[in-house]
């Protein structure tokens, strides 16, 4: 686990003083830059998404469409905010080549603590899975017992590039819960150690006639139950979004995302409404 660790300070040391850099450089490029207001008032915003498959970094999440709604509180650069996914219909788990588990239709429950300067995001993400078959029963929220906890807690920091140069770079490491390594038979997951899994992406931001497109790579240093068993690229694809006009007032926001995941050999197509 030690050299997981060095390994995760390396890369979010190099993503930082590579974020640093253009950053310098693109505040020399725009000296007329406008500076983050401080002091901003308080505003809560809720939402949800319609999206016809949940995949995150590269794997899908419940092989339904589903809702995703989101409640947030920000001030002054501070947010919090709630995240949920919920699938319309059910899935199951190939356990081996004869055992099929029905999982019921997959929930999520996310909490998450962010604070927000001069481009830089620090945060704070804990991802929980309700029971997905009865609801009310057997979700032991309130366990955060490293050994026994639904819940896996993830840092993160990432840095948003200027107008003129709107890239977006992501480093996020789980460092509590229901993340663990391996066995000693070198299952990842079914061992008692955190495994610090950690994930890495970047992306650019821009505009083509009216239409937002957002390439994007991501990939992991070390192998995890969550994303992979060895170190290579899991996510990469793009996103095309655009806002279409309903009302003179109001425009309904869409996208779609062409997503890949190299080393599991799978790929999606992704069709999503923002409420």
């Amino acid at each position: 686990m030690k050299n997981h660790f060095t390994q995760i300070c390396t890369f979010i040391l190099g993503i930082i003083m590579i974020a640093q850099t253009n950053s310098v450089l693109a505040q020399l490029q725009d000296e007329n830059k406008t500076e983050e207001k401080t002091g901003a008032p308080a505003t809560f915003s809720v939402g949800a998404d319609l999206v016809s498959r949940y995949i995150w970094r590269g794997a899908d999440y419940g092989n339904s469409p589903g809702i995703q709604p989101a409640v947030a509180f920000s001030v002054a650069g501070f947010k919090a905010g709630f995240w949920g996914s919920y699938g319309f219909g059910q899935y199951s788990n190939q356990i081996n080549d004869t055992v099929v588990v029905n999982m019921g239709n997959y929930a999520e429950f996310d909490f998450y603590l962010s604070y927000t300067l001069k481009g830089f995001t620090i945060m704070a993400y804990d991802y929980f899975l309700p029971n997905s078959l009865d609801p009310n029963s057997g979700n032991r929220y309130f366990d955060f017992k490293n050994n026994t906890t639904g819940h896996t807690i993830e840092v993160c920091i990432s840095w948003a590039g200027p107008e003129k140069f709107p890239l977006q770079l992501f480093a996020g490491t789980l460092v509590y819960g229901a993340d663990k390594g391996k066995d000693s038979t070198g299952v990842y997951g079914a061992g008692n150690d955190n495994n610090f899994s950690t994930y890495f992406e970047a992306a650019y931001q821009f505009n083509v006639k009216g239409f937002g497109v957002k390439p994007f790579i991501g990939g992991i240093p070390f192998g995890s139950s969550w994303y992979g068993p060895t170190a290579g690229i899991i996510n990469a694809g793009c996103t095309v979004s655009k806002s279409i006009p309903i009302t003179k007032d109001y425009s309904l926001p869409v996208f779609g995302s062409i997503i890949t995941n190299p080393q599991a050999e799978s790929v999606f197509l992704v069709f999503g409404i923002s409420l």
